[in-house]
C-alpha cells in the first residue's frame, strides 16, 4: 500500500540529533515527500520498497529512520547492511552514509573485494554500525575462516538493498535471498528488509519477493508518494508481461535522430553542446571503445567506463569527469545506476535501450539543478536501432515501465548454495539442509535430487547423516578459499591488458588469436595500443602506445533479444504511431520510408503475417526472441529446423502451403500446448555452476530461461495473414 505521513508525524518520530543536523548542517527546510513518508514504516520496523525517481533521496529515506532507530533501541555492534550491486557505487556512498552516521557518534565502513586485508581487519576486531557491502562479499565473510560471522553479523537488525531491481532481474537476486536467510540464521531473528528502486512496474510483487521465505507473513509497504495508489496495491495486470502503465505524464525534454553511423554520431556530438558536460551511453563496450577513439581524434576532452577498464582507470574517468566542464564521458550501463559524476547538462545515447527502466535512469542523471530539465538526445546509427528507439519511447511516452521478474528456475544457484552452506557450517545433517534457507523456494526439499546428484558425482561427501564438501568440489572450486563459490554468474575469460605495471583494462581473447597482417593492435580505455607481449599461461597482454587503429571486442553472455511489450510496440510504430517525443527531420524521412517501402511485407494491422520472399518464409510475430523460440519449437512440422528466431519473426518451411499451417495451427489450439524452446546441450556450460547439476537439469533450466509461455500464447489467439504467392492465401 502507498504510505503517507501527516504534517508533523516526521518531526516527532525521528531522533532529535537526527533532526537537528538535516535542518542546521544539511540545511534543509524540510523533507521530500518520499523521505516523511518511509519514516513511520521504517521505525516501526517494517519491509519496505522505497520507490521515487532517480535523486529522489531515497538513500536518506532509509538513513535516516534507520539512525533514529538505531539510537533510540541501543542496537550495537552492525546493526544495518547496506547492500549494493556495484562497488563504485558503495564507493561513492560511503562518505554521504558515514557522515549521516556520525551525527549519533556512529560509523560506517565498506567491505567488498578491492579493500584491502587491513581494513577487513578493522572491521573484524571494531565492527562499524552501518556496513556497506555486496552479497557475494557477505557470502565471503560467511564462509570464509578469517571472519566470526557471528560476531560481525550476529546482531544485524536491517538490510538495505540499493537498486534493488537491478537484483531481482537476474540470478543475483536469487543469491541475495538466499544468502540474506542464512543471514537470519546467523542473527536468530527476522530482518527488517527494505528495499530501494527508481524504476519498477510491479513494486507490490518486488516487496514480496524481497521478503523471501516471510513474503505473506510479515508486514510491509510500498513508499511511493505522488505514484497512483492503484500501481502500488493492486494485483491485477494491465499487459501481457506483468507490468502496468504507470500513469504518470513523463517529464523531460527528449529528442530523436538518425545519424547513420557511429561516426556521425562522433560528428555530432563534438559539434553540439560545446562548453557542457555530456554523458553519452552506448549498450557495447566495443561502441564505448570506437566513439571514444573517434571523439579523441576531434578533440573532444572524452573518458569512457565500463566493465573491462580496470578498477582504476574508472575511478579516474570518473574523477576527472566529476571534476571538468567542457567535456564528455562515453559510458556502458556502469554509470546507469546512482554513481555521482558531477553536474551534467547532458545525457546523449546511442541507439536504444532494451527497457523503458534502463532508459529511464539514464534520463534521470540529467535535471538535478534548479532551473534544469531532464534531457535526452537518442542517435540512431542504424535503421533497426530507430525503429528501437521510437518503440521505446513510445512505451516511455505512455508511462510504462517493466516489471522486474526473477529468472525461473535457479537450479544452478540451488547446488551454489548448498555447496556455500555446507562450507560455512563445515557440516550439515543431510535430512535437515533445508532449514539453513528457512523454506525458501526452491532451496527447500525440492532439490533433494541436486543434493543426490552431488553425492554421487563427489561435489558432497556423506557420512553418518551428514553431509560434507567433497573432493570434486575442492578440486572445482577451492583455490583461493571457493572465492569463486561467491559470484552467481559466469564471465567470459578475458585476457589482463598492462602498459607497463599499469592495468588498462580486459580484452576477449579472440582479439588476441585471430590472424592478422602488421601488428597487432586494440582499443583500450579510447586510445590504441600495440600488443609487445602476450603471457598465455598468465592469461596477460603487454602493451604500448599506437598512433591510430585497434580493435575492440568482447564475448557477451546471457540469452539475447528485445522484450514482447517492446516489439510490440516498435510494429506499432512501423503501422504508423510516432512517439510523443521530439523527431528530427532525418528520423521522420527514415520512419516513413520503413513504412512505406518495408512495413507490407512484414506487418499487417489485421493480425500477424506470413510472408515468402524467394525460398525464405517468415511468420513476422513480432512477439520478441523468446516468444518466437517457443513457438518454433511447439510448431516443429512446419517450423524451418535449421534457424534461430529474432526478435520478429520464426523462419517457416519453405514449402508452407496455406493448408500445413491451418493443420499446425489447430494442433495446439490457442496455446494450450507450448514446447519450451530446443537448447543445445554446450548452451548449458554457460550456467554458472551447471558441473554440479545433472545435464538434464541444466538444459531444462536454459530452456525455461530461453521461453516467454504468454508471449507465444498471445500470438497463437491473434489472426495471421498468409501471403505466400498462392491465390489461396488469406487470413489464417
Amino acid at each position: 500500500m502507498t504510505s503517507g505521513s501527516e504534517p508533523g508525524d516526521w518531526l516527532d518520530r525521528l531522533h532529535p540529533v537526527v533532526l537537528h543536523h538535516i535542518v542546521n548542517t544539511l540545511g534543509w527546510p524540510n523533507l521530500r515527500s518520499l523521505q516523511r513518508a518511509a519514516i513511520a514504516p521504517l521505525m516501526d520496523g517494517e519491509d519496505a520498497i522505497l520507490l521515487a525517481p532517480t535523486a529522489g533521496g531515497k538513500t536518506e529515506a532509509a538513513c535516516f529512520p534507520l539512525l533514529s532507530a538505531m539510537e533510540q533501541r541501543r542496537w550495537i555492534g552492525t546493526s544495518v547492511l547496506y547492500l549494493c550491486p556495484l562497488k563504485a557505487l558503495l564507493n561513492n556512498l560511503l562518505p554521504r552514509i558515514d557522515s549521516y552516521a556520525q551525527w549519533l557518534g556512529r560509523r560506517a565502513a565498506l567491505w567488498h573485494g578491492d579493500i584491502r586485508e587491513s581494513q577487513r581487519r578493522r572491521i573484524r576486531t571494531d565492527p562499524p554500525d552501518i556496513l556497506l557491502t555486496t552479497p557475494e562479499s557477505l557470502e565471503a565473510m560467511l564462509i570464509g575462516v578469517k571472519t566470526d560471522h557471528g560476531q560481525l553479523l550476529g546482531r544485524v537488525r536491517a538490510v538495505v538493498v540499493d537498486e534493488v531491481h537491478a537484483f531481482a532481474g537476474d540470478d543475483r537476486g536469487w543469491h541475495l535471498l538466499a544468502v540474506l536467510e542464512r543471514l537470519e540464521r546467523v542473527t536468530s531473528h527476522p530482518l527488517q528488509r527494505i528495499g530501494l528502486s527508481a524504476t519498477v512496474g510491479n513494486p507490490q510483487r518486488l516487496l514480496e519477493w524481497l521478503q523471501g521465505a516471510d513474503a505473506g507473513k510479515r508486514t510491509g509497504q510500498v513508499v511511493a508518494p505522488g505514484l497512483p495508489s492503484s500501481i502500488t496495491t493492486s494485483s491485477e495486470t494491465s499487459f501481457l508481461d506483468g507490468s502496468r502503465p504507470m500513469g504518470l505524464h513523463p517529464a523531460g525534454d527528449v529528442e530523436l535522430d538518425y545519424v547513420g553511423s557511429l561516426d556521425n554520431a562522433a560528428k555530432l556530438i563534438a559539434a553540439l553542446h560545446r562548453g557542457e558536460k555530456r554523458l553519452v551511453f552506448c549498450d557495447s563496450r566495443r561502441q564505448v571503445e570506437q566513439l571514444g577513439a573517434a571523439l579523441r581524434a576531434r578533440e573532444v576532452n572524452v573518458f569512457l567506463s565500463h566493465a573491462s577498464l580496470s578498477a582504476e582507470e574508472r575511478a579516474r574517468s570518473e574523477r576527472a569527469f566529476a571534476e571538468a566542464r567542457d567535456c564528455v564521458i562515453v559510458s556502458t550501463s556502469t554509470l546507469e545506476l546512482g554513481i555521482d559524476v558531477g553536474d551534467l547538462d547532458r545525457v546523449i545515447q546511442i541507439d536504444a535501450p532494451s527497457t523503458v527502466a534502463s532508459f529511464l535512469q539514464r534520463l534521470g542523471r540529467t535535471g538535478r539543478r534548479a532551473g534544469t530539465v531532464r534531457n535526452c538526445l537518442f542517435l540512431a546509427t542504424r535503421k533497426e536501432s530507430l525503429l528501437q528507439a521510437a518503440g521505446l519511447l513510445l512505451l516511455w511516452g505512455r508511462g510504462w515501465v517493466e516489471p522486474v521478474t526473477a529468472p525461473p528456475e535457479p537450479r544452478h544457484l540451488v547446488a551454489q548454495q548448498l555447496l556455500a552452506v555446507t562450507l560455512q557450517q563445515h557440516r550439515i545433517g543431510n535430512r535437515v539442509w533445508e532449514r539453513e534457507w528457512n523454506g525458501l523456494v526452491p532451496f527447500d526439499r525440492s532439490a533433494a535430487p541436486i543434493v543426490r546428484y552431488m553425492v554421487e558425482k563427489g561435489f558432497l561427501d556423506e557420512d553418518d547423516g551428514m553431509l560434507f564438501v567433497g573432493p570434486e568440489a575442492e578440486k572445482r572450486f577451492g583455490r583461493r578459499n571457493f572465492i569463486e563459490l561467491t559470484a552467481s554468474f559466469t564471465a567470459p575469460p578475458q585476457f589482463t591488458v598492462l602498459a607497463g605495471r599499469q592495468e588498462i583494462g580486459q580484452t576477449d581473447p579472440s582479439v588476441l588469436t585471430e590472424e592478422r597482417t602488421g601488428p597487432r593492435l586494440l582499443l583500450l580505455g579510447g586510445r590504441s595500443w600495440r600488443v609487445t607481449f602476450i603471457d598465455w599461461a598468465r592469461r596477460r597482454a603487454f602493451v604500448e602506445p599506437a598512433d591510430r587503429g585497434g580493435v575492440a571486442k568482447w564475448t557477451s553472455g546471457g540469452i539475447a533479444g528485445l522484450s514482447y511489450a517492446l516489439t510490440r510496440a516498435m510494429r506499432e510504430v512501423l503501422l504508423g504511431t510516432d512517439p510523443t517525443v521530439s523527431l528530427t527531420r532525418r528520423a521522420q524521412a527514415r520512419l516513413t520510408e520503413w513504412r512505406e517501402e518495408e512495413a507490407p511485407s512484414i506487418v499487417h494491422p489485421a493480425g500477424n503475417l506470413i510472408s515468402r520472399a524467394g525460398d525464405d518464409v517468415r511468420w513476422w510475430t513480432w512477439a520478441g526472441y523468446r516468444a518466437n523460440a517457443t513457438l518454433a519449437a511447439t510448431l516443429p512440422s512446419i517450423a524451418d529446423p535449421v534457424q534461430r528466431p529474432t526478435d520478429f519473426s520464426v523462419r517457416l518451411r519453405e514449402d508452407l502451403t496455406p493448408e500445413m499451417w491451418r493443420e499446425a495451427r489447430s494442433s495446439v489450439g490457442n496455446g494450450e500446448i507450448l514446447v519450451l524452446p530446443d537448447v543445445d546441450r554446450r548452451a548449458a556450460s554457460g550456467l554458472k555452476f551447471s558441473v554440479v547439476l545433472p545435464e538434464r537439469l541444466a538444459i531444462a533450466t536454459m530452456a525455461a530461461r530461453m521461453a516467454d509461455l504468454d508471449g507465444a500464447r498471445a500470438v497463437l489467439t491473434e489472426p495471421v495473414r498468409l501471403q505466400l504467392g498462392y491465390p489461396t492465401g488469406g487470413v489464417g
